[in-house]
This record gives structure tokens, C-alpha cells and sequence, in this order.
């Protein structure tokens, strides 16, 4: 059968492909995407990747449609999360309760998540009830935020700065929150177009203390000033550079994890005072949510109201008017906080 998907590169060169998919193994299960949030890794590759074409989306919410011959624990009209990769389970490192380590994972073998169809593993798909897929499709970057979160160790009355207002680090100020976080801040570059403006003011509305606009104000200025000798952990969901904004900010022995990736030539790599971290006792760690890890934790998560998924998915495209709305949040003229393709 064939399924129509969005496959994208640089200067907004988006297309729209019909795939042929393969055959139905054994393990594997067919399922209809109905929801599928778009990453900012989506939009990276519509801004600044150059080569070839990318598939699009990976934050999906389906329906079984089909199940191979020797899947017996689901059934036809299940709803499911699809994990964008799935560990294996067999590996050294699997065995070795190291999942977050496998690199023989099952994936989405290039179709993309913006599309009709997918023929996944059938231990890549988490079941679901009792949310609408357009809510449910947040569990991937909500499972990306929570492992983030975890690496901080953010204990209670600890303070936190995260640099990025896009939905990610927006979770991760809630998540903090729930951690028992006494200060949350964030930063961005400037608020100067409706959706800067509507992240900025969802954080507050999150329970955040602060939000820097570090074009217009010195980041450890406003940051010291609020958190005199620093925060303790730094979360960087912002492009690399923003790790320099975090060293700035945090105290002696805090950590910085960072997670926030570029695309753009150049603009993944930093320089930064080595001795400066050394002799602070600074941590640096990267946080790659690769293997998929805590969906469950996150469903349940947004399905007890905790994560208030609502506030989140605010504007919703299908295949007619996927460009316009690409144009739109790339420019910054919509309020969005995250956008999500509806087949």
C-alpha cells in the first residue's frame, strides 16, 4: 500500500511524496497517523540543512490498523504513541540495563511521521486511552523534557535556569516545577514578534519567575541578581551557544545540561573557558533521549492534567495548508507554542 508524507530540506523546499510501503513482518504492526507534532528539528531541516531531503515529523499518535502474525498483544483500533526509535532489547548494552546506550534500534525506517501510514516494530508503539491524539502526540518531546529533567537532578528547592522558551524547554520549566523547583528561569534572544510574545507569556503562566530577553539585558546580570552566587542547574534547550549563557549562571559545582542542537553551519560549535569550569567545579552533560525512554511516564504525565498538553498544541495543519503554516512559525507571525500536522 502507499501512504502520502512531507519530506522537507533547506529554503523551505518541502515535498509531498507518495511511498510505497513494504510488506507486513511478523513483528511489525501497521498503524494510521492521526496526530503529529512538529520538533524543532523539523524546522531545522526546512531553515538550514543542506543535502537531501529529510522525512518530517516523529512525534506521532496512531491507530492499529494491522498487526503481524506473532504480535498477540494488540489489536485493531488501539490507540499508540509510535516511539520514533525503540531500543532492541538484545544488545550488550540492553542486557546490560544500559538501554539508553543500544545502537541496533528499530526505527521508522525514513517515513515520515507527518504522513498517512506507518509500518513500525511492535515494541515501538505504546498504548493509550483516554486522550485525543491531537494531546497525545506531546508525549515525545514531554519523554524528551522528563529525561532532560532526570539528568539535572533537580532536587527540592533548587534553582534552575533554561535557556529557550520553545516547547521543550517550556517543559521542562513545568517538569522542574513538579520536582519541587523553588526558581525557574528562562531565557530568550528577544520577544519581538506574536510568537515569542506567546511562549513568553505561557511561561509565566507556567509558574516561571523570570524570563530574560538576553538581546536587551546582560543574562548574568538579571540572572545573579535574581539568584545571588547562581542557580544550580542550567538546562540548555536553546542552540549551542546558549551553553556559554549557562556557564555565566551557574554556581560553583552546578551543572549545565544542554540539549539544544544547530543545524546551521558553524553553529554547533562553541569555545568556552575550560579552566573557568574546572576550577568551578562546573558539570557539562548532553542529554540525547535516544532510544525512546519514559513515554509511559509521559502520557501519564499529560493524562492526569499535570502537563496541561492544551496550552501547548495551540495550532493545528493538514497537507493543504502545511506551507503557509511552516512560513508563519519560521517568521515568528503566528502565537504558536507548538504546531501539529493533522493527516
Amino acid at each position: 500500500m502507499k501512504t502520502k508524507a512531507l519530506f522537507g530540506r533547506k529554503y523551505m523546499d518541502i515535498q509531498i511524496r507518495d511511498i510505497e510501503l513494504p510488506a507486513l513482518l511478523p513483528d511489525q504492526v501497521l498503524v494510521k497517523v492521526h496526530a503529529c507534532g512538529v520538533c524543532g528539528t523539523d524546522l531545522n531541516f526546512i531553515r538550514d540543512l543542506d543535502g537531501d531531503y529529510q522525512p518530517m515529523g516523529h512525534e506521532i499518535s496512531a491507530e492499529v490498523i494491522e498487526t503481524g502474525s506473532s504480535v498477540k498483544d494488540l489489536t485493531p483500533g488501539t490507540k499508540v504513541i509510535v516511539e520514533d526509535c525503540t531500543m532492541c532489547g538484545r544488545c550488550k548494552d540492553c542486557k546490560a540495563g544500559h538501554p539508553e546506550f543500544c545502537r541496533n534500534m528499530y526505527n521508522l525506517n525514513g517515513i515520515p511521521g507527518m504522513g498517512e501510514y506507518l509500518i513500525v516494530h511492535a515494541s515501538g508503539v505504546v498504548p493509550f486511552d483516554g486522550l485525543e491524539h491531537k494531546y497525545a502526540c506531546l508525549t515525545e518531546p514531554l519523554a524528551v523534557a522528563y529525561n532532560a529533567v532526570q539528568s539535572a537532578n533537580i532536587t527540592p528547592g533548587a534553582r534552575v535556569l533554561i535557556p529557550g522558551t520553545g516547547p521543550i524547554g517550556l517543559l521542562c520549566a513545568v517538569l522542574c516545577r513538579l520536582q519541587g523547583a523553588s526558581w525557574v528561569g528562562m531565557s530568550c534572544r528577544n520577544i519581538k514578534n506574536p510568537m515569542q510574545q506567546a511562549r513568553a507569556e505561557l511561561a509565566y503562566k507556567l509558574g516561571c519567575d523570570l524570563v530574560v530577553e538576553t538581546k536587551k539585558e546582560e543574562i548574568a546580570e538579571a540572572v545573579l541578581r535574581a539568584c545571588p552566587g547562581g542557580v544550580d542547574r542550567v538546562i540548555v534547550t536553546s542552540p549551542p551557544e546558549s551553553v556559554l549563557d549557562g556557564i555565566k549562571t551557574v554556581r560553583y559545582g552546578g551543572e549545565i545540561i544542554f540539549l539544544g542542537l544547530s543545524f546551521a553551519p558553524g553553529k554547533n560549535i562553541i569555545d568556552f573557558d575550560v579552566n573557568h569550569a574546572i576550577f568551578n567545579k562546573i558539570t557539562l552533560r548532553p542529554s540525547f533521549a535516544e532510544p525512546a525512554l519514559n513515554f509511559p511516564a509521559a502520557l501519564a504525565l499529560i493524562k492526569s492534567g499535570q502537563i496541561p498538553a492544551e496550552l501547548f498544541q495551540t495550532h493545528f495543519f493538514s497537507f493543504k495548508d502545511h506551507r503557509e503554516v511552516f512560513q508563519a512559525v519560521l517568521n515568528g507571525e503566528l502565537p504558536v507554542i507548538k504546531p501539529v500536522f493533522l493527516p
